[in-house]
């Protein structure tokens, strides 16, 4: 009756009720029985010394071999503590190789004057640059200031103008690329023009891309060092104009050499050509590969909306621009996006502050693997040496004025002669690679239980089964022998106690 009442109890216990259910049911091996099991396992186990220890009947070689064989354990335990710590730092290693090619891929350059406004279109609309000045801020995190006169006026002007597009007024009346601007172009020996170009607007309004991930030439490579895009520039300064007082005081070209999936950023990384000036460009190909977390700080599961290829600087413009289409409901057109451009008012009254906000809270962060926008796991740089010679000299001076029919003194004052060219045919490529592998480190820890204990993956398997054995042993004592204790413990009390009453008796 007891027995069905057990496994009545038991099996109201559900799965883990069965389990005790089903080792109650099992004899428990004899005092003889398991003393035979661990002598079996001591003699015949693969792990180095301990049948020494049982067949020894010396107990002064019984004493050292256990000394022996507790030594070795602890200093493998401590081996494969430090080597299991050491990895779980995720160490990296960076390995810096050259690679030496036939052919080459040249970068994508892109071009904008340093004179970014038509002078007539100026003279109608004269507050349009410090419109442009204000709203290509957004790029920068600079405070738009509110209180200049400038900025009133250009509010006054907004209102007046309700239909107004800074937009398409900058890409209709800024500097434009034709064959007046771009009068000679080659590319490695082959003759270019302006519809090679992709125009793309930034802080220095229409400027215009070379070898864009769009063109057919993207795919072009260059063969022989020394050769490669070779431009001459008429920047027009009669024609295009800007406003001294921003800070725009300069004549000539900036360019950014970057890769073609990138998007321009001219921040740092400019250079700048004067007029009157020969540029001479030496470029050498650089590529960097990040690993991804936790050795490395890249993550490769993110991916751009707007742009097809993922960068650090196309993400902070598609991270400020969320925050601030979420928050105004308008969308800076230098930022990434289809929502409705932002009306200067809109800007000094909610782009501005949200601006602050995301800087202040750190709402667009980049470097890290957690920030907004971390490192990209694999990147391109060119690295670039610039050199500078007068253009052109006195006799070739001559010679264009009478080619292009202009005077000497507009061909000293408005035309950039520009070559881009790479010194070799070989790039570099930083690697960050994992400094100790998955398959390094088992081997790493095979190897100190070998050394020490003479052990492999079977000992440690024949070591399980033998604990696990053991386990099974004592869940079935605890099953069987602790309740008959329990039982016979108030049986003995009550029998003590009729003894007691028959003494009295």
């Amino acid at each position: 009756m007891e027995k069905i009442e057990k496994s009545k109890a038991y099996a109201e216990k559900g799965f883990l009720g069965k389990i005790m259910l089903y080792l109650s049911k099992k004899p428990l091996p004899s005092s003889t029985d398991r003393k035979k099991f661990d002598h079996d396992f001591a003699i015949s186990t693969s792990f180095h010394g301990v049948h020494n220890i049982v067949r020894n009947r010396s107990k002064i070689r019984k004493v050292m071999w256990l000394s022996v064989v507790l030594g070795c354990v602890s200093l493998v335990v401590w081996q494969i503590y430090s080597r299991l710590v050491n990895y779980f730092t995720w160490p990296t290693t960076t390995s810096i190789e050259v690679q030496y090619v036939e052919k080459i891929e040249f970068p994508a350059v892109t071009f904008c004057n340093l004179n970014r406004f038509q002078t007539d279109a100026v003279a109608k609309f004269g507050i349009i640059v410090f419109l442009w000045h204000t709203v290509s801020k957004v790029l920068h995190l600079q405070k738009i200031s509110a209180n200049s006169t400038g900025f009133k006026e250009a509010v006054d002007f907004v209102e007046s103008h309700q239909n107004f597009s800074i937009t398409d007024f900058v890409k209709n009346n800024g500097f434009y690329l034709d064959n007046s601007t771009l009068l000679a172009c080659e590319f490695f020996g082959i003759p270019c023009g302006p519809k090679d170009f992709k125009h793309t607007f930034t802080e220095y309004g229409n400027c215009f891309t070379f070898n864009h991930a769009e063109s057919i030439q993207g795919k072009r490579k260059v063969s022989v060092s020394g050769r490669g895009l070779s431009l001459l520039f008429d920047v027009n300064q009669e024609e295009f104009t800007d406003y001294p007082g921003l800070g725009f005081a300069d004549a000539g070209i900036i360019f950014v050499i970057h890769s073609p999936r990138k998007e321009p950023q001219f921040v740092g990384l400019g250079l700048y050509s004067p007029v009157g000036m020969h540029a001479q460009v030496t470029i050498r190909q650089l590529k960097t590969v990040h690993q991804e977390y936790p050795w490395g700080e890249c993550n490769p599961n993110i991916k751009l909306q707007n742009f097809p290829y993922y960068s650090t600087y196309g993400c902070l413009k598609e991270c400020k621009a969320q925050h601030i289409e979420k928050q105004c409901g308008c969308l800076p057109f230098l930022l990434p996006g289809n929502g409705i451009e932002c009306d200067l008012q809109k800007y000094y009254n909610c782009v501005s502050p949200m601006l602050d906000h995301i800087e202040f809270k750190g709402l667009c962060t980049m470097g890290t693997h957690n920030s907004s926008c971390p490192v990209s796991c694999e990147e391109t740089e060119y690295p670039a040496t610039i050199s500078y010679s007068t253009f052109p000299s006195q006799k070739a001076l001559k010679y264009l004025s009478k080619k292009l029919n202009k005077s000497q003194e507009y061909i000293r004052e408005n035309l950039v002669n520009i070559e881009i060219n790479y010194g070799d045919l070989n790039y570099k490529i930083t690697q960050q690679q994992k400094a100790v592998s998955v398959s390094e480190l088992l081997a790493d820890l095979g190897g100190q239980l070998g050394l020490f204990c003479g052990a492999s993956v079977i000992t440690i398997i024949e070591i399980i089964e033998y604990l696990f054995t053991n386990f099974y042993w004592i869940c079935i004592f605890f099953l069987l022998k602790i309740p008959e204790m329990t039982q016979r413990a108030p049986a003995s009390q009550n029998h003590l106690g009729n003894k007691n009453r028959i003494e009295e008796c």
